[in-house]
């Protein structure tokens, strides 16, 4: 879980947490911006969006349950879980 103090004291914090084997969870202030640097209306999603982590959402960057359907496994348990494998080969 990632937290980012903005600079100004009376600015809402915002927090990013990995979920497990599921989406970014985005709660607080911000704004998404595309690679062409349009900024994505996020007025309808309040102020929690989940950002897509497994590659497969329709609606990219954002969540959309695709991860469960496909079965990901976020890097961070898969790496773990190989690890162990190796440890006992």
């Amino acid at each position: 879980m990632a937290t980012v103090s903005p600079n100004s004291q009376n600015s809402p914090e915002v927090e990013i947490k990995a979920r497990h084997n599921g989406p970014y969870k985005v709660t607080g202030p911000v704004r998404v911006i595309d690679a062409d640097g349009n900024e994505y209306d996020l007025a309808e999603r309040g102020e929690t969006i989940a950002l897509c982590r497994c590659g497969g959402s329709t609606t990219k960057p954002f969540c959309d349950g695709t991860h469960s359907k496909i079965g990901f496994q976020a890097a961070e348990r898969a790496v773990a879980e190989a690890e162990a494998g190796d440890q006992r080969a």
